[in-house]
């Protein structure tokens, strides 16, 4: 049975499209979680803000005999090696080449050894025009680390149930998000939901600060299988936090109250 998992959320201002000045600073924040932790969680577009201007800062992400390779992939290799811990976080990136060049809004895990795994946000947030200057991603992405079965989600996909559906086949979904003040309710509210109905461990992370057209106030929580908050911040805060995640605890749940054996069986389009 795989052991507990260590799990940071980085709640974080961020500097408008200033890729190198929020690593730098992230790198800072992070720098004690060294041995301290096994997953380290960063926002949604952690390097640039949540802007619809990724012409102006967004990565060309190039795949190689090695994976998939750029500025901030080589960054979080980096710190993933010296923290000994997993870096996950999303950056707008150019993907295809200069004729048939588009945009994804792609979340990265990156682990301790270099392997890198992606997921690009399927649900683009129509009401700030996202859809119309990034690509939505096609594909649900779980990834398999020491023994926890983790599901990559980004922001908006919180609003849509069916494609987080857990099908018994994950323990943790993270959600990283650039998520604003107004709508904090529905935040908090949906992420609670989410580990209630699909009976796993639930952790969103939010920005908190201003950019140039929305004030955040972060609210990022981590929530166990029953919706029950293990780790809760007073909104606003910049703030590093480590919270454990104990699998022995969620198996036993699942046992004790195997509501997933009644779920209606459904596919995708």
């Amino acid at each position: 049975m795989p052991r507990a998992l260590r799990v940071s959320l980085v709640q974080s201002e961020l500097v408008w499209h200033e890729p190198e000045a929020n690593r730098q600073a992230l790198a800072a924040r992070i720098k004690p979680l060294q041995g301290q932790s096994d997953l380290v969680v960063l926002p949604e577009m952690f390097t640039s803000g949540f802007t619809m201007q990724p012409e102006q800062v967004a990565e060309v992400c190039r795949q190689t005999n090695s994976g998939l390779e750029s500025e901030t992939i080589s960054w979080m290799k980096s710190q993933a090696a010296y923290l000994g811990t997993a870096v996950c976080g999303s950056v707008a990136m150019q993907v295809g080449d200069n004729e048939s060049a588009a945009y994804v809004n792609r979340m990265l895990f990156v682990t301790p050894e270099g392997e890198v795994s992606h997921y690009d946000k399927r649900h683009l947030f129509r009401m700030a025009d996202e859809h119309e200057h990034y690509q939505a991603g096609t594909e649900r992405r779980v990834v398999d680390y020491r023994g926890w079965r983790v599901l990559l989600q980004v922001c908006y996909d919180l609003r849509f149930p069916v494609f987080s559906r857990n099908a018994n086949d994950y323990d943790l979904a993270l959600y990283v998000a650039n998520w604003p003040e107004p709508r904090r309710l529905a935040w908090r509210t949906l992420l609670q939901a989410r580990a209630i109905e699909n009976l796993c461990y639930v952790v969103g992370v939010n920005r908190v600060g201003q950019d140039v057209n929305v004030h955040y106030s972060g609210d990022s929580l981590a929530v166990d299988f029953k919706g029950e908050r293990l780790l809760d911040h007073v909104a606003g805060e910049v703030f590093v936090a480590t919270t454990e995640l104990d699998y022995e605890a969620l198996t036993a749940f699942r046992e004790k109250f195997p509501a997933w054996q009644d779920a209606d069986r459904f596919t995708l389009q």
